[in-house]
C-alpha cells in the first residue's frame, strides 16, 4: 500500500530569548507531514503541543502530534509542522514562555522559508494555545489560529512561580539546576503573556477558540474570556469534554472543520 503522508524529522533554531543569554541560539526536534499529492499553495498548520502534566514527560509531550500532522496531510492535503519546543523530547533549552513563543515563531519561518506561498495557521493545545496564539499575534504570515483548552493566563503560575519551577524540575522540561537565573524576568513573562491579550492583537483574522465543559484544569469562562477579547473568535464549548481535547473526536471533527472551511477563502 502506498503511503498517504510523507513524514520527514527536521530541526528548528531559534533564538535563545527572555531570561536566557540573547546571542545563544537553540536547535529543536521537529517534525513535518507533506500530503503526497501536492496542491500548488497547500496550507501550513503548525502544530503545538501543550505543557507536561504529573503523567505526561517532558520527554513524550507532544510526541502525539505527528499523527494528527499526518492525519491533516492525509484527509486535507495540508502540510504540518509539529515542533517540540524547548526543554521537551531531544529540544535543547528549558522552559521560559518566552522562549516558547519564540519557537512557535522558528516555526512559522522554517515554513516562510521553504513553503512561501502557503498560508500559516496556528493551532496549540493548552499553554501551546497561549504562546501559538502570542506568536501569531505578532506574525502578519499568519492567516489563523485555533486554541484547544486553553487558559487565559497564567496568573496562578505567576503567584507561584517556585512551585511552577520545582513541577518544571520534576518533568525535566528545566533540566538545568541553575535555571532560570533570572527567576524576576522569567516570572515577568507569565504575566506578559496572556492569550486573552493576544486575541485582542488578533481580531482582523479568524480564531477558534475550543474548550471542554468538563475541564477540570481550564476553566470555560478563560475560553470565553478569550474569545471576547478577539471579538469574532467561533467559541465551541464541548459538552462534557475534558481538558484533552486532542484526543476527543468531536474536538478534532470541529478543528479540521474549521481549518478546511477558512482555507477556503
Amino acid at each position: 500500500m502506498k503511503a498517504l503522508a510523507l513524514a520527514e524529522s527536521i530541526q528548528l533554531v531559534s533564538r535563545a530569548n527572555g531570561v536566557q543569554p540573547p546571542t545563544a541560539m537553540l536547535t529543536l526536534e521537529a517534525t513535518v507531514s507533506h500530503p503526497v499529492r501536492r496542491t500548488r499553495r497547500p496550507p501550513v498548520a503548525i502544530l503545538v503541543h501543550g505543557f507536561p502534566s504529573g503523567t505526561v514527560h517532558a520527554s513524550k509531550i507532544g510526541a502525539d502530534l505527528p499523527e494528527l500532522g499526518d492525519r491533516l496531510a492525509i484527509t486535507m492535503g495540508w502540510q504540518a509542522i509539529c515542533p517540540r519546543l524547548r526543554g521537551c523530547g531531544t529540544s535543547e533549552g528549558n522552559f521560559s514562555l518566552a522562549g516558547w513563543v519564540s519557537d512557535v515563531m522558528a516555526a512559522a519561518n522554517y515554513s516562510a522559508v521553504n513553503f512561501p506561498d502557503s498560508p500559516i495557521y496556528i493551532v496549540g493545545f493548552g499553554t501551546g494555545g497561549a504562546v501559538g496564539l502570542e506568536a501569531a499575534r505578532r506574525l502578519p504570515e499568519v492567516a489563523g489560529a485555533a486554541v484547544l483548552a486553553t487558559p487565559a493566563d497564567f496568573e496562578d503560575w505567576a503567584n507561584r512561580p517556585d512551585q511552577l519551577i520545582v513541577h518544571s524540575r520534576k518533568v525535566s522540561v528545566i533540566k538545568d539546576p541553575a535555571f532560570p537565573e533570572d527567576r524576576k524576568g522569567w516570572r515577568n513573562e507569565l504575566q506578559q503573556i496572556r492569550a486573552v491579550t493576544a486575541a485582542g492583537g488578533f481580531r482582523e483574522r479568524p480564531l477558534l477558540v475550543l474548550h471542554g465543559s468538563e475541564d477540570d484544569l481550564v476553566p470555560t469562562l478563560d475560553a470565553r474570556a478569550v474569545a471576547d477579547a478577539h471579538g469574532g473568535a467561533d467559541l465551541r464549548i464541548i459538552t462534557g469534554a475534558g481538558h484533552q481535547l486532542r484526543h476527543d473526536p468531536r474536538a478534532l471533527a470541529m478543528l479540521l472543520g474549521w481549518m478546511d472551511r477558512h482555507s477556503q477563502v
